[in-house]
């Protein structure tokens, strides 16, 4: 069987637990070397054991800080003599407040790590790509979010971070095009994932309701989309935004 991203060098930014850690699964298993980062090493470190093949790393990087997101890019060209050419950005939080109690702090939290981790991710490695004559057939997936649509009460400054994600994604597909760069961005709905495991049983039965295929996502849902936008099957996909929400 062939595999769909063989022998390509991957990132994947938040790769401690959820999505990003299923993520890392199905890229290794269809032939990607894959460097996981996350914050808490300890968490990264547990899922490259997970991982089919032996080349695959962990490292840390705080998606919001420059220096730390530059300093993981440069250890990945030393270590492997090239760029990653997919990259995927699944760090993320969220807090969950109404708008009117949300204080600085938090805001700042949210924006920091989710908008502004995934800019300073892609341009990052977008200059190593272009540094290194590695970026035609390159691919980079954020994951956004179905609420960026908006619609889920308590999530104000998630849901702007999040919809910032898609308007960055589409600028980007446009400036880096020209490059052979594609940049995409899928939208989760509601997967089982810890940064959902707080919604109480009740809360998840209404929702399971609402979604048409009756239940929620697996993270797996998300990261077989994902494999399809890091490979050559959708070399012409650029731009798009693809929800993954079971219809909600």
């Amino acid at each position: 069987m062939s595999r769909l991203v063989d022998g390509k060098l991957a990132l994947v930014t938040g790769a401690g637990s959820g999505i990003g850690r299923q993520v890392c699964r199905v890229l290794a298993r269809d032939g990607a070397i894959v460097v996981a980062t996350g914050r808490n090493i300890k968490t990264v470190q547990e899922t490259v054991a997970t991982l089919e093949g032996a080349e695959h790393i962990a490292l840390n990087m705080n998606v919001n800080d420059r220096n730390s997101v530059e300093t993981a890019f440069k250890d990945v060209v030393k270590q492997f003599s090239k760029p990653p050419t997919i990259i995927v950005n699944s760090a993320g939080i969220h807090r969950r407040n109404l708008l009117i109690e949300v204080d600085d702090n938090a805001f700042d939290d949210v924006i920091n790590t989710n908008l502004k981790g995934t800019f300073l991710v892609m341009q990052t490695a977008v200059k190593m790509m272009l540094e290194g004559n590695a970026s035609t057939n390159s691919s980079i997936i954020n994951i956004s979010s179905i609420v960026a649509r908006g619609r889920s009460i308590g999530l104000s400054t998630y849901s702007a971070s999040k919809a910032g994600m898609i308007a960055m994604t589409k600028t980007a597909s446009l400036e880096f095009g020209q490059f052979g760069i594609r940049v995409n961005a899928v939208l989760p709905g509601f997967i089982d994932t810890p940064m959902t495991a707080d919604i109480s049983d009740e809360v998840r039965e209404m929702l399971i309701k609402q979604i048409p295929l009756q239940r929620l996502g697996k993270p797996e849902d998300v990261a077989e989309v994902i494999l399809f936008l890091a490979s050559d099957k959708s070399s012409y996909v650029n731009g798009a935004s693809i929800e993954v929400s079971g219809g909600l």
